[in-house]
């Protein structure tokens, strides 16, 4: 049952990935980037479970709060850059 978990989670990987290349705005891309961390997280807790490595679950709950904070940060960055583009099309204007 743990590898049809294991197994759908790395089709749910491979269709975010689809997505972060394909995307059609930097935003879908920012999501799926967030997605894939997302199920990386639970493919980590999943491989702590079948392995009996709850060590592993400290390093998935890490790799949570990287991409959490991660994601943030690329949104704050692409916000500012739409908004000094925003200025500078008003005082050119």
């Amino acid at each position: 049952m743990y590898y049809v978990v294991t197994i759908a989670t790395f089709l749910t990987m491979a269709l975010a990935l689809i997505r972060a290349i394909l995307g059609p705005s930097v935003y879908d891309r920012v999501l799926a980037v967030n997605m894939f961390g997302t199920k990386t997280v639970l493919l980590l807790s999943v491989i702590a479970f079948l392995y009996g490595r709850p060590d592993f679950l400290d390093l998935a709950l890490a790799y949570a709060l990287i991409n959490f904070i991660g994601v943030l940060a690329v949104l704050e960055f692409f916000r500012a850059r739409v908004a000094r583009r925003e200025a500078e099309n008003r005082e050119g204007a």
